[in-house]
């Protein structure tokens, strides 16, 4: 890996695929034939780029059946205990609202309600994400959302990954398609013969997703458009160069445009790390792509303090930040800016990938710095609520009215007015 001396250069903001015109006018049509066609277009766009038009779109009952008795004993005990972590972690930002009394019974307040529909993103084909259902989808129930839909793209059997409808399962989860691509996306937001539209759309997916969920935005709410993953590791002499080397590869072998740095006050670590990177290189299956992203977006930055190299992660503003120093949490209380914070030797990055509760769908390239990670918030409303007695109306009505005028809203002015206050009664 490159190693350099930190300076104010430092960043992690790339030159991404945002899309080409023809890419965008792919995704335009598509989302146009579905709103005209349906189910017909759904099934023609499957049969062109997935090889497969399911007679059926929705997976069936008995399909679910046969992919849990399928399923691997240990690894459905292991899905379910992820699924008990990340519901216990996400029921502690769950909302009740609040009722702020004023005299006279008057009170101001907020709701809290749950969305009506949401439609989760699956990826899919050649692999599985059974850990994509949990993080989208435990969040939403916790929330109370009372319909929850996945798409995800059938495999060359026409089938979805078991991995995927057993995750389904364990949640509850029954209302499944076999719909990928920007497709997929089109049906969830404006609805077909078979899938009903949803109010939010979220979950990871290729371009044509990305710029598919882009298109739809403001017909219908979604997550985020997240680019390639992201760690950055900020480590001192204290670190192990081996371990440090092995979690910035967990990020590097998702995709070629993906970005791993180290942030450290050691020479020695940096040095050590580097070639550590190479020797876990030539052993990892997924060589190819990790070399790629550790070639062109990997970094080792050395740092002359722990307070210089502190401002850089929050300049960095990271996907995932691993703090593996001395006294790691007093460090990490440091960082303003990052999507999640694992702090200390044991808490490897993909501990949060899969396991420990916290949620992996989280803000990349550098958009830490003002946005958040899925959360129960994302699919919730929150609704204004104002209950004014005669009372306090009679008493504040013209200030109001005065305030309405200072702005040139008379009608604004008249409506307080009209609920019959002497028009000549000073204040």
């Amino acid at each position: 890996m490159k190693i350099t001396i930190l300076n104010d250069d430092i960043s992690l903001k790339r030159q991404l695929e945002q899309g080409n015109e023809q890419q965008l006018q792919t995704v335009r049509e598509v989302i146009q034939q579905v709103r005209t066609e349906g189910d017909a277009a759904i099934k023609y766009y499957s049969e062109k780029w997935d090889g497969f038009a399911p007679e059926n779109l929705r997976v069936s009952e008995q399909e679910i059946v046969e992919a849990v008795k399928n399923f691997d004993q240990q690894l459905y005990i292991d899905l379910q205990e992820a699924a008990d972590n990340i519901r216990l972690y996400h029921n502690e930002q769950k909302r009740s609202g609040f009722r702020l009394p004023l005299a006279d019974g008057s009170y101001l307040g907020q709701r809290i309600t749950p969305l009506d529909a949401v439609g989760l993103y699956v990826p899919g084909g050649s692999a599985a994400y059974p850990s994509s259902v949990l993080m989208n989808v435990i969040p939403a129930q916790v929330a109370g959302v009372k319909r929850i839909v996945i798409t995800s793209p059938a495999g060359n059997d026409g089938k979805l990954p078991d991995a995927v409808l057993v995750a389904a399962h364990i949640l509850g989860v029954t209302e499944i398609y076999k719909v990928g691509g920007a497709q997929a996306i089109a049906a969830l937001a404006y609805g077909t013969e078979t899938i009903a539209p949803v109010d939010k759309i979220t979950g990871p997916g290729n371009i044509f997703v990305a710029l598919a969920k882009r298109e739809v935005f403001g017909e219908v709410a979604i997550d985020m458009i997240a680019g390639p993953s992201e760690i950055c590791v900020l480590a001192d002499e204290t670190a192990y160069a081996d371990e440090i080397a092995a979690d910035l590869l967990s990020q590097a072998e998702h995709d070629a445009l993906a970005c791993a740095v180290l942030i450290t006050t050691s020479d020695d670590l940096a040095d050590a790390v580097s070639d550590q990177v190479e020797i876990q290189l030539s052993k990892l299956p997924r060589e190819a792509i990790a070399r790629k992203s550790i070639e062109n977006f990997g970094h080792i930055y050395v740092a002359e303090s722990m307070k210089e190299a502190v401002r850089a992660v929050n300049s960095l503003a990271p996907e995932h930040l691993e703090v593996v120093t001395e006294n790691a949490e007093k460090v990490s209380e440091m960082i303003t800016h990052a999507g999640a914070i694992f702090i200390g030797r044991y808490s490897s990055e993909p501990v949060g990938d899969y396991f420990a509760g916290t949620n992996h769908v989280l803000p990349t390239n550098s958009t830490a710095r003002f946005a958040s990670g899925l959360n129960v918030d994302d699919f919730i409303k929150r609704t204004s609520v104002v209950y004014y007695s005669e009372k306090t109306w009679k008493q504040n009505s013209p200030k109001i009215a005065r305030l309405a005028r200072l702005e040139g809203l008379e009608g604004h002015a008249r409506a307080v007015e009209s609920r019959g206050w002497d028009k000549g009664e000073e204040e």
